[in-house]
């Protein structure tokens, strides 16, 4: 058995030894010079369709040489930096050996290098930064989006949820022939988008405005995908309709239409569905006026009031919290005339969502002398909201030299918020302290208009530029609710202690006017390097009304509560002057400057009838170096310092009562924050290989940073007031590799990352360092063989530790897994099967004791029918073990918060897909 074994193997190697034989080998050199060229790029490609089959780089003698070929028919490609690119067809037979003596490639006259890929239409061309992808060289299935496209490119990762990543950075804008599309939603575009109608994609670092604009490179740029669409698709219209029924009331339905004629772009959508899909993603937020911030003043003076968080309780968007119903919809228009000298474009969206659920959240206070406490709590919830945005923009060219363009937005908003809440809060030997039941409501309308006007010219001398800004920002909010909420506080031996009632009325108005001017001047000292001044001038001025009132013996709430009321105006004034200098050498880049603000605040409070005069000075250095050691790998490090006022609720001298156990209590004497920000980024992405590598670090700390001093009393009332601290400081690291591992047809990811925080407060007059770590790694893997099969499959594990100071010897440590599965097959009779599943795994501890353990498994069989493909039907079920709960965990400050909330869980549909289109004159389809 020994010898038969040994023989099979000897005659495997023999084989195999024999049936790779054929070489390749040469030199390269210059035509003009004769000098040998070293790091030549060699490519050898398969002749039927143009695929890599092996890839080199010429030595310091600008020889090359391939070993062990399979016979066959390749094309021999050589590109080097200034040089036209060389072309050869080679025949190989199983014992052929081929020798190029000496391949002289001959010097471009132009810089414009193109490295060519295929023989007559290229797939891949780089053209200076850009990277352009020939969308026919490509195949996809008939009916197919932009963003299946967009997974057959090398270098392109889409992720389950539309989010795109190229060369290892995520994609910030997905643009059609240059422009936005419906906005900033990639999603819009790359999910209804046909493929077909796709001539290039182009991907490249977007330069900021000023930036194209004046030509000085300002750093400022992002990851940005262009369509260019095929010229005989820009004439015509196509579409999409999907209707959908399921079990338990589900439903999705959904409608887009588009026409091009030229440059004329018209398109309407609209979604009627309780399925979660909304058709917005998170950037939308703010364009409705629905800020995350809790207020402060931005870098231009501009007051940021944020939304009335503590009073409403809810932002107005559906993030997974709850059962939806979702009706929305858009227009979009765009056109150029007059030679391309005229341009308007706009977009209107509206969009009704109801959405009711209930979560349950516990939180563990860590307090000092190793006191330990506990809350419970339980919510019900009925929200809605209905939103109406219009933006517009219109640009003239006036000659070649100057144009101007207005930009328009506003919004109307609509909301109600009904909640109810139940909780219980324990001291550390699970003793009951209070008992809480409060309802909350509230309706509050939201006005938004904003403008901006542009003039720039160019002068005389090249890279001498002007540019002249004025915009205003307008924001009304006025609201009024009703609060009812009862507490009982408890004895130590068990009994009813005391109680307290709180009935009222709540009304609030909030209004900001900014009017702000800015003029920017580029002056160039070489024809490399320019200096950069700019001036700017803002007013803001905000008003902030809150009213509290108690039922009177007639049952009208007409009791005004002054320790829950107050008014209060904050008007600011900024001058603000920078200077900068910039080289833009061509591997070198280096930026320094420094902008100084000088900010006088006037806040008046009306209620007490004090009046405070203030006056800063605030810096925002900079400074950034960037080298670029080649087209596709760049090192970027840099520095900003950034001084940040306190926002309107932080300084507002209001005691808010909405939850009578958590009280938060304004600041007027806040001082304006500095913090230092330093970044270091490295990428690199060889196109050939299809290899990426994207690192950041980056590190902050803040000085007078705007924190929090808590106490929690012996009934469990925490009282918080704003204040200012020292000692913040973040760090985090990330690393991305991904590389195709070709043989197998298979692109592997792999990620690992980690982020530091150090949070200073004060807990019970007491100070307290939080100190907090969390860390992972991801493996994922993508595999795709056109009409046969797509496998994706990812693995990632996370830990997170955090430790107080108040009690350093609790310690909070626990793991997080998440695998994720997903399986397309195409089968016969054009039949699809198509089937993810994601596991979520998290660890208990000694706090947070149930099984959250979640695996989600989603399955859906569609058919295809008609010319074309165009009529789809599918069957689909989602969540089929019926496990998925929604859940969340985190650390802040000196207490520990996990909170699962109802969400869209098993349900069945069938679903029927219509594909519609005729462009360039063609039939309907």
């Amino acid at each position: 058995m020994k010898k038969l074994l040994a023989f099979i193997f000897c005659l495997t190697v023999y084989s195999t030894s024999h049936a790779q034989h054929a070489k390749i080998s040469g030199h390269v050199s210059d035509t003009l010079n004769h000098v040998k060229l070293p790091n030549t790029v060699v490519a050898l490609l398969h002749a039927k369709d143009s695929v890599l089959y092996k890839f080199a780089r010429t030595s310091e003698t600008g020889a090359f040489a391939f070993d062990n070929l399979q016979a066959g028919k390749y094309l021999l490609m050589l590109t080097s930096p200034a040089f036209a690119d060389y072309v050869e067809p080679v025949t190989l037979s199983d014992t052929s050996v081929v020798r190029f003596d000496n391949i002289m490639l001959t010097l471009r006259s132009r810089l414009l290098q193109e490295v060519v890929v295929q023989q007559k239409i290229a797939a891949i061309k780089m053209k200076g930064d850009t990277t352009e992808f020939n969308a026919g060289s490509y195949q996809t299935q008939p009916n197919a989006n932009v963003e299946d496209l967009l997974k057959k490119l090398p270098g392109i990762q889409v992720d389950n949820k539309g989010q795109i990543t190229a060369q290892g950075i995520k994609v910030k804008k997905v643009l059609v022939d240059g422009e936005e599309f419906f906005g900033d939603d990639p999603t819009l575009v790359t999910k209804n988008l046909k493929a077909d109608m796709v001539d290039k994609v182009q991907l490249y670092d977007k330069k900021s405005e000023q930036a194209a604009f004046t030509g000085v490179d300002d750093g400022q740029a992002s990851k940005t995908l262009n369509l260019k669409l095929k010229e005989d698709k820009k004439r015509g219209y196509f579409g999409k309709v999907e209707l959908g029924a399921g079990t338990n009331g589900f439903h999705d339905n959904q409608a887009m239409v588009n026409l091009f004629k030229k440059k004329l772009k018209v398109a309407a959508y609209a979604i009627v569905s309780n399925t979660g899909k909304t058709g917005l993603d998170w950037q939308e937020a703010d364009k409705y006026g629905q800020s995350q911030a809790d207020g402060y003043v931005s870098a231009d003076s501009e007051i940021d009031i944020g939304e009335d968080r503590e009073f409403s309780g809810w932002d107005g968007r559906y993030t997974g919290r709850g059962y939806p119903l979702v009706q929305t919809g858009g227009l979009h228009f765009n056109n150029k005339w007059n030679q391309d000298k005229v341009s308007a474009g706009g977009n209107y969206k509206f969009m009704k969502l109801y959405m009711d659920g209930s979560s349950s959240t516990i939180t563990r206070n860590l307090l000092p002398n190793n006191v330990t406490n506990y809350r419970t709590q339980k919510e019900h919830f009925n929200n809605s909201v209905l939103r109406n945005r219009i933006d517009g923009r219109y640009e003239i060219q006036i000659d070649s030299s100057s144009s101007i363009r207005l930009d328009v937005n506003g919004g109307l908003n609509h909301k109600k918020t009904n909640s109810s809440f139940s909780s219980e809060f324990l001291d550390g030997d699970s003793s009951l302290v209070n008992q809480n039941n409060r309802r909350l409501s509230i309706a509050d309308d939201t006005r938004q208009l904003n403008s901006n006007l542009l003039w720039r010219k160019k002068l005389k001398k090249k890279g001498r530029t002007i540019s002249v800004n004025l915009a205003e920002n307008y924001t009304l909010s006025d609201g009024d609710g009703m609060l009812h909420s009862f507490t009982e506080y408890f004895k130590k031996s068990g009994g009813v202690d005391s109680s307290y009632l709180t009935d009222q009325r709540k009304t609030f108005r909030t209004e900001n006017a900014n009017a702000s001017a800015n003029a920017t001047y580029t002056e160039p000292l070489s024809p490399m390097s320019s200096l950069v001044a700019n001036y700017g001038l803002s007013i803001s001025n905000a008003r902030s009304y809150r009213n509290s009132f108690n039922a009177g013996g007639d049952g009208k709430y007409d009791k005004m509560d002054s320790a829950f009321s107050n008014s209060y105006e904050f008007n600011i004034r900024t001058h603000k002057a920078g200077l900068s200098y910039v080289y833009n050498g061509k591997k070198v880049r280096i930026q320094a400057g420094n902008n100084v603000g000088f900010t006088s605040f006037l806040q008046d409070d009306l209620y007490q009838h004090r009046k405070m005069d203030r006056s800063f000075v605030n810096w925002f250095p900079a400074a950034s170096f960037r080298y670029t050691f080649s087209q596709q790998r760049r090192l970027s490090i840099g520095y900003n310092g950034d001084t940040r006022q306190p926002g309107m609720s932080q300084l507002q001298p209001l005691r808010s009562n909405e939850d009578d156990q958590d009280v938060k209590i304004g600041n007027p004497g806040l001082k304006p924050s500095f913090s230092n920000r330093f970044h270091l980024s490295y990428n690199d992405f060889q196109i050939m290989s299809e290899r990426s590598v994207w690192l950041s670090m980056q590190y902050s700390n803040t000085n007078n940073d705007i924190g929090e001093a808590s106490s929690i009393d012996d009934k469990g009332k925490r009282t918080t007031r704003f204040i200012n601290i020292d000692g913040n400081e973040t760090a985090g690291v990330n690393l991305n590799m991904g590389w195709k591992v070709k043989p197998l047809n298979i692109t592997l990811g792999y990620s690992l990352r980690g982020n530091y925080n150090r949070n200073v407060n004060l807990v019970n007059d007491q100070p307290n360092t939080t100190k907090s770590l969390d860390g992972g790694m991801g493996i994922d893997m993508f595999s795709i063989k056109e009409k046969k099969y797509e496998h994706y499959m990812s693995v990632e594990a996370t830990y997170n530790t955090s430790k107080s100071s108040v009690q350093q010897a609790l310690r909070t440590n626990y793991w997080m897994y998440n695998v994720r599965v997903a399986e397309n097959v195409y089968l016969p009779l054009k039949f699809q099967l198509q089937t993810d599943v994601v596991c979520n795994f998290r660890q208990k501890t000694d706090v947070f004791t149930d099984n959250n353990n979640v695996i989600q498994w989603n399955a859906s069989l569609l058919k295809k029918f008609g010319k074309k493909d165009a009529l789809e039907v599918r069957a689909t079920v989602r969540d089929i073990l019926n496990q998925n709960i929604g859940f969340n965990r985190g650390v802040s400050s000196n207490f520990i918060t996990q909170n699962t909330y109802s969400t869209i869980s098993r349900y069945g549909m069938l679903s029927v897909v219509w594909n519609f289109s005729k462009a360039g004159g063609g039939a309907k389809e």
